[in-house]
């Protein structure tokens, strides 16, 4: 059987749609937090989310600043994201039923870890197999005996701001294939600019680097 991690969808409606039609024939969905926020279509992302079939679906930490109605990441850019998009959201029913955490094979979904961003490089203690989101990087390591995946970013890559993240399991093989893919993310940022964001956030996305 072969399953979708999508991890920081982050409210990119077109770039959403691509992760799932290259995703192909899958068994089942793992959403890994964070639908809401950034992007312009906040609402569209969780009402397709919650259309797909045998999804499950794990709480970001920007699930849980709309849920509260309140940013306190202490990001000034991500509070100013958060004051933009946060009065047009209409969905909260929808992502007050994601769980916090899911299992999966031999493997905990959550959306990070104790709250910090992982990456890579970072020095962390594993005690169990997890499969996380929250640092929009890509990567597959080993600590202590147990592995640790991230898809990386669907919505939102923090390195190539036009290259989509996610990643396949395929649980016949054990095996998780990360996938990346590019588009055209000035339709994102025309859909900002016509809804008037702030300057701040639209500098965000065009001042990021394009592969």
């Amino acid at each position: 059987m072969k399953f979708a991690f999508f991890s920081d969808i982050h409210g990119n409606l077109p770039a959403l749609e691509i992760a799932i039609k290259e995703s192909g024939r899958v068994d089942g969905y793992i959403i890994l937090g964070d639908v809401v926020n950034y992007g312009p279509w906040s609402n569209e992302c969780v009402q397709l989310i919650n259309s797909l079939p045998d999804c499950t679906r794990i709480l970001g930490n920007h699930e849980e600043y709309f849920i509260q109605g309140r940013c306190d990441g202490g990001n000034f850019l991500a509070n100013e994201f958060f004051d933009y998009c946060y009065p047009k959201f209409k969905e909260l029913a929808f992502i007050q039923s994601y769980n916090k955490e899911s299992q999966f094979e031999d493997f905990t979904c959550t959306h990070t870890l104790e709250g910090k961003y992982i990456f890579e490089d970072s020095e962390v203690t594993l005690r169990e197999n997890l499969i996380i989101g929250h640092s929009h990087q890509q990567y597959n390591i080993t600590r202590n005996g147990f592995t640790l995946l991230n898809p990386g970013s669907v919505g939102q890559n923090r390195q190539i701001i036009n290259e989509i993240n996610f990643m396949i399991y395929d649980t016949k093989l054990q095996k998780a294939d990360f996938q990346s893919v590019l588009y055209d993310v000035n339709i994102v940022i025309k859909q900002m600019e016509k809804m008037e964001y702030p300057k701040v956030c639209l500098d965000y996305y065009k001042n990021k680097p394009l592969k």
